[in-house]
């Protein structure tokens, strides 16, 4: 049997900081700190190795597991000096998740245990501190119960709050010893009220259902929720770590706190966190209270308790340093003594990523190659996002504190599943709450923004946002919560008001303020240059205006992958020529009406051809069935009728004509091409007298590669590319000009894939058009495919959205192979992407490796496909 239980304490651990796979991040970061001679309770880590195990055999755990336990279990008691169970010095345990990758409030902990009304008293007598041992004791049932016993949790709240009732506080803070014993009875008789069990008294029973609890916390609802937001494989399972507890409630010199070693919203480099007096540590990220920063205030960690300050810099320094990144760390102060309860990479803004990397290169902690795989590229799409504009006037209701970054315009809702009940409306929402728990997950996810009236920069709300790159405000206690609305200095703010999120500034405002797209320079300039020194794949962009065009440039892109021709026809100045054309008669009907459209066309090219100075660009010619282009309505048709001088059942019956039964494999792409001409013909012409006019009078580098869509057999591509060809010589030489181009092929469909020798004879590029070849490859409508998706990926029957992230194993063979028949024949054929995974990381990375020269996406993903090309460099060199 291979060891499943790995004990650290009293100065050694038999694991170490690189064995995350096998330990979990928390129990990698409990050894590590061990072995530097930082004080951590003792403990031991069961390995992730386990929970895949207990998962697959049925929840069963393997044999051998107890007796390790049970050694584990006599190594903490002989390192803290303290019997588990005993009547005289109790041991108490807490037993926490720990994932490799940090997924914070996800899965389950539980803490003091090893507690009944035996050791509850002998606590009380060690400590002297009957309102410590009880306040324990409660926290205790109250977490077992719910974690391990599945008793809700609400109605526990409703017995402390009738408590403080009936005493007349507020805070838990303000209940006596004997309030809190009453409250641990009153607990045991709702366990055994609800369950019909009285509640396990045996500390061993505790314990291996606590194990066995946290463990399958790996597999709740709001964990896998988070590992589909963030990518995770449900694969992993999570560790077990069972630690001694320390006690950071059992009096006003005592804490519990969450610190960073830098800024983890702005990347600033100074000891950034929060803790509480006389609190355990769920007090903190539950925003049960709202706690106190360490630093830099009256009633600061570093006021209160100068000397366990001293002490906590002194070991975030050497954890930073050790670790060479910024360390998100967990402590508990007990009478005075500091004591580590954690260590992990953590959770940061894109902003303060950026940032982080770029100082850590400059105080020579990392090299730049290190630099550029710190940071995720999906994480940059916060860096894209608008903040306020500064010149609007603005309407301020409250001030909370800036949790995350950014500006966030929504209506209000007031839960998780209204957030997605309205998101699904297509309307955009804040989620309001007194806090946010693990559960709202889901909702935090849809919303664009988030604001607690509880909590603080270390909430769940708080870091749950910063990892997911929304903003959010935090422990705003201005605004009180009732149903459906919430009060803030008088005015009511309502369930479906619209209020801004200013996440820097931590501000409530009222109404939508207009927001302005940010700059990017700086570190992030300085580390995208650095990526781009390492990335082999070209990054260009899918641009169909100027406007794009421009915005791609700024973000780096080298050209233009996909210029979608056909959405320059839906200008509603245009849309009544290109309509007279579909509705021609004859061949020299159609050719007068695409002689209107001609100039637009040739204008819309001229202008993508100047922003993009000399990068080359690629201009897919019309795809779309042509009677998308036509009027829908009655009315639409009758305005059109009026407009164009024909009768109205003339168009109707014109426009049933071309309706299709399943239009995605009909007349579209290159079959129109050779329907009809003319068409591509006038597309062709306009393509080249803009680039023709550009070199001529401005004396521009121009690339234009003609792109013809669809093709499925090489005779139609021969077929139109001969006609392209014989309109491209015909203009050059009316011009009198020399200019070189491109015409090539979407690669869309499996028997292009499967043909790509015969079709590469004939073609000089390839351009991969993902959507439609996976539609093709999986028989999947894009369309219709967000009815049974949904249930695909709950249901593990794909591991990811094929439309988002590319299916590697189907139609990333098909590209795969294409590239290699293609280039068989074609040695020098340029190959790219320019689907929508052009854009998403693990398909970049696919990219990269299987030799493409280039992929294509939004203008906004520009950076993040020039980061993921780096790591895609980097990770397979």
């Amino acid at each position: 049997m291979p060891k499943s239980v790995y004990f650290f304490g009293a100065g050694r651990a038999e694991g170490d900081g690189k064995q995350k796979e096998l330990l979990g991040g928390k129990g990698a970061g409990l050894a590590e700190m061990t072995n530097l001679g930082i004080p951590v309770p003792a403990g031991f880590t069961i390995t992730t190795e386990v929970c895949t195990d207990y998962t697959k055999n049925g929840e069963r755990f393997p044999d051998g597991l107890e007796a390790e336990v049970k050694s584990g279990l006599s190594k903490i008691e002989e390192a803290m000096g303290a019997k588990f169970g005993s009547a005289e010095n109790p041991l108490l345990l807490s037993v926490r998740s720990g994932a490799r990758v940090s997924m914070p409030g996800m899965m389950d902990t539980i803490l003091n245990l090893g507690l009944n009304e035996e050791t509850v008293r002998a606590l009380v007598r060690r400590t002297g501190n009957p309102r410590f041992a009880y306040d324990s004791y409660r926290r205790f049932l109250q977490m077992y119960a719910d974690v391990v016993l599945g008793v809700e949790t609400h109605p526990f709240e409703k017995l402390i709050d009738e408590r403080k009732g009936a005493k007349g506080v507020r805070l838990d803070t303000d209940l006596d010893a004997g309030d809190m014993e009453g409250i641990a009875e009153s607990f045991l008789t709702l366990v055994k009220k609800t369950t019909g069990n009285h509640f396990p008294a045996d500390p061993w029973k505790q314990l291996w259902g606590a194990i066995g609890a946290v463990s399958k916390s790996w597999n709740n609802r709001r964990a896998i929720e988070y590992r589909r937001i963030h990518g995770i494989s449900g694969d992993w399972g999570t560790a077990v770590n069972v630690q001694a507890m320390v006690f950071g409630n059992m009096g006003d010199d005592c804490a519990t706190g969450v610190a960073f070693t830098r800024d983890p919203s702005t990347g600033e480099r100074r000891f950034f966190g929060e803790y509480l007096q006389n609190a355990q540590g769920e007090d903190v990220v539950a925003g049960i209270r709202t706690p106190q920063p360490v630093n830099n205030n009256s009633v600061s960690l570093e006021k209160k308790m100068p000397e366990a300050y001293r002490t906590l810099i002194t070991i975030q320094e050497k954890l930073e340093r050790h670790f060479r990144d910024m360390q998100d760390i967990e402590f508990t102060i007990q009478k005075g003594k500091v004591w580590m309860l954690q260590t992990r990479s953590g959770k940061r803004t894109a902003q303060a990523a950026v940032r982080i990397a770029v100082e850590m290169v400059r105080e020579k902690l990392i090299d730049e190659k290190t630099a550029v795989l710190r940071v995720n590229p999906a994480q940059l799409d916060q860096l894209l996002h608008p903040t306020l504009d500064p010149k609007a006037k603005k309407e301020v209701l409250a001030k909370g504190l800036p949790a995350s970054p950014g500006a966030a315009v929504g209506r209000v809702v007031l839960s998780a599943e209204e957030a997605i009940e309205w998101a699904e409306r297509g309307e955009k929402v804040i989620l309001v709450r007194q806090e946010t728990s693990p559960e709202d997950i889901h909702g935090m996810h849809v919303a664009q923004g988030i604001l607690t009236a509880r909590g603080g920069m270390t909430s769940h709300a708080a870091v749950v946002a910063r990892g997911m790159g929304k903003c959010c405000v935090a422990g705003c206690s201005e605004i009180e919560m009732s149903a459906g609305s919430f009060q803030v200095k008088g005015k009511t703010v309502s369930r479906g008001d619209w209020i801004t999120l200013d996440g820097a500034a931590g501000e409530v405002i009222w109404g939508r303020v207009p927001t302005v797209q940010p700059e990017l320079s700086g570190d992030f300039a300085t580390l995208m240059n650095w990526a781009d020194r390492y990335r082999r794949l070209k990054v260009r962009t899918n641009a169909d205006t100027p406007a794009d065009s421009e915005v791609a440039r700024k973000f780096g892109a080298e050209g233009i992958g996909l210029c979608r021709t056909e959405h320059m026809f839906f200008d509603p100045e245009r849309i009544d020529a290109v309509r007279e054309m579909i509705l021609a008669e004859g061949r020299e009907e159609r050719e007068r009406a695409l002689a209107k459209i001609l100039p637009m066309q040739q204008g819309d090219f001229k202008e993508i051809f100047r922003r993009m100075k000399g990068l080359p660009v690629t201009i897919r010619l019309l795809d779309p069935p042509l009677h998308e282009f036509l009027p829908q309505t009655v009315r639409e048709v009758e305005d059109l009728a009026k407009k164009i001088g024909v009768p109205a059942a003339k168009l109707k019956a014109k426009a049933e004509s071309l309706r299709e039964t399943n239009p995605m494999l009909g007349h579209r792409g290159c079959r129109l091409g050779i329907s009809f001409p003319e068409i591509y013909a006038m597309q062709v012409r306009a393509i080249m007298e803009a680039a023709c006019e550009l070199v001529k009078e401005e004396q521009l580098e121009v690339y234009p590669e003609i792109m013809i869509p669809l093709v499925g057999h090489v005779e139609e591509f021969r077929s139109i590319r001969r006609e392209t060809e014989q309109v491209c010589r015909e203009v050059l030489r009316q011009k009198d000009v020399s200019l070189r181009y491109l015409v090539g092929t979407m690669i869309e469909l499996p028997r292009a894939a499967i043909t790509a020798d015969a079709i590469a004879s004939e073609a000089q590029f390839f351009s991969f058009g993902t959507n439609d070849l996976t539609q093709t490859t999986f028989g999947f409508s894009r369309d219709d495919a967000g009815k049974f998706l949904p249930d695909y990926l709950s249901r593990k029957i794909l591991p990811y959205d094929p439309f988002v992230t590319l299916d590697r194993e189907g139609v990333g063979e098909l590209i795969r192979i294409a590239v290699q028949k293609g280039r068989e024949v074609r040695p020098d054929l340029k190959v790219g992407i320019c689907g929508e995974p052009g854009g998403d990381p693990a398909s970049v990375e696919f990219c990269h490796q299987i030799g493409l020269d280039y992929v294509s996406c939004s203008p906004y993903r520009v950076p993040i496909a020039r980061l993921a090309a780096a790591h895609a460099a980097l990770k397979n060199a």
